[in-house]
């Protein structure tokens, strides 16, 4: 059995390209914090969908975490509707040169 170092992105590690494997991971972390939420929340399904403004089917697939279903504007719009602060940090690669960390916080 051969073993690899991650790269640190389960989806670079499946072979997906740079820019679509960093989209993925973003959107596979933002959907299991909304579902968390949902979940300590109690939200039954159709409840959660009145209050994300959506229909039952979208938090069912949500719920089960099918990413390619949301983009990543929908699953932070989700997010201010359930009163939570979204944060953007950016940092260099591993490897990279770089060594500026980035860091904002938006109300949305």
């Amino acid at each position: 059995m051969n073993l690899m170092e991650s790269s640190g992105n389960v989806f670079e590690d499946l072979g997906f390209n740079k820019e679509e494997a960093a989209n993925l991971l973003i959107r596979a972390e933002l959907i299991i914090q909304i579902s968390d939420l949902i979940k300590k929340r109690g939200l039954k399904q159709a409840d959660a969908a009145k209050l994300l403004g959506v229909k039952q089917p979208d938090i069912s697939a949500l719920m089960k975490r099918k990413i390619e279903k949301f983009t990543i504007d929908r699953l932070v719009n989700f997010l201010s509707s359930l009163n939570q602060q979204v944060e953007v940090r950016t940092r260099p690669r591993r490897g990279s040169a770089k060594t500026v960390s980035h860091s904002r916080s938006a109300h949305v």
